[in-house]
């Protein structure tokens, strides 16, 4: 009985002094509280976002600059000299390499995130064209084009070889999608959720198409009651489809099915600091967009910013 009370009380008293151990200071008081605007350098002119650990990086779509900016700190620097070309929509893949589309240029850069130097260049067209967004799989980083109905295609070798300059090929789109006028088109890109396919979004009609890029058919995405009138930028996180809506400075999230043929109005995201956001993407547990700005004329000195939100 007495070998059970000691025991009974240095159970007790073990948990006590452990009760009492101050936490740590990185857990107590290290928490660096993460910004929810962070600035961008004036008259940067953002469009893309791609994020990679605590960085976010940024395309200018006046001088083709890339920026990198610390999620945390809110510190960045320029990491990519002005090119003279957009660098509009992003991706980093898991080699640090950032893939760039290039607007009206017609081209596709891919840059090395630690130290600036452009690895390789694409052509894919010619004037009339926006090659406006990309998307990386396994196999490949495809492009859109806001000025065309094709989608560009860069195939991706054995542990992420790049292929030569010519070594792309144009995906002409068929079935559901039509070309509307001569305004911006196609814009955002995202996969499927279950990875085995492609969605595109048409900005001026809002409508949502299912690509199956082995076949180049398009098929529209049921969404019952719901269009995304200038829609931008797409991200996929699980199931959940986040759509841009740049003018209307807002967010829709989306519930795909797996293979991204249908899916459900969850909600929407709006925020007071949002000013014509482009694009998102996720890092840190938020979500973040660039305010392009768009209804405010461009100068040497026009301040511009990110905006974190909390996804739904």
């Amino acid at each position: 009985m007495r070998r059970r009370i000691r025991s009974a009380l240095g159970v007790a008293l073990a948990a006590a002094l452990l009760a009492t151990v101050p936490q740590a200071p990185s857990q107590a008081h290290g928490r660096q509280a993460k910004p929810n605007v962070i600035s961008l350098p004036d008259g940067f002119q953002p469009e893309g976002i791609a994020t990679a650990g605590t960085y976010a990086y940024f395309g200018s779509r006046a001088t083709g600059a890339i920026y990198r900016a610390d999620l945390i700190s809110g510190e960045g620097k320029q990491i990519s000299p002005a090119t003279g070309t957009p660098s509009v929509g992003l991706k980093v893949d898991r080699c640090g390499r950032l893939f760039v589309s290039g607007g009206t240029a017609g081209d596709a850069r891919v840059i090395d995130t630690r130290t600036g130097a452009v690895l390789a260049r694409y052509q894919f067209a010619t004037a009339p064209t926006f090659v406006n967004d990309v998307v990386l799989t396994r196999e490949a980083a495809y492009f859109t084009d806001s000025n065309k109905p094709v989608l560009y295609r860069l195939p991706l070798g054995r542990d992420g070889a790049l292929p030569l300059t010519d070594g792309f090929t144009a995906i002409p789109l068929t079935g559901a999608y039509q070309q509307v006028g001569t305004g911006i088109n196609l814009n955002g890109i995202a996969r499927t959720p279950d990875g085995q396919a492609l969605i595109v979004v048409q900005s001026n009609t809002g409508v949502l198409f299912r690509v199956d890029p082995a076949t180049s058919v398009t098929t529209t995405v049921d969404v019952p009651g719901h269009t995304f009138a200038n829609g931008d930028g797409l991200l996929l996180v699980g199931r959940t489809l986040y759509i841009v809506q740049n003018r209307l400075n807002q967010i829709s999230a989306v519930e795909l099915n797996l293979s991204g043929t249908a899916g459900a109005m969850t909600g929407t995201i709006t925020d007071p600091n949002f000013d014509v956001p482009t694009t998102v993407a996720s890092a840190l547990g938020r979500l973040y967009l660039p305010n392009a700005r768009f209804t405010t004329p461009p100068t040497p000195t026009t301040p511009y910013t990110v905006v974190a939100v909390r996804p739904l």
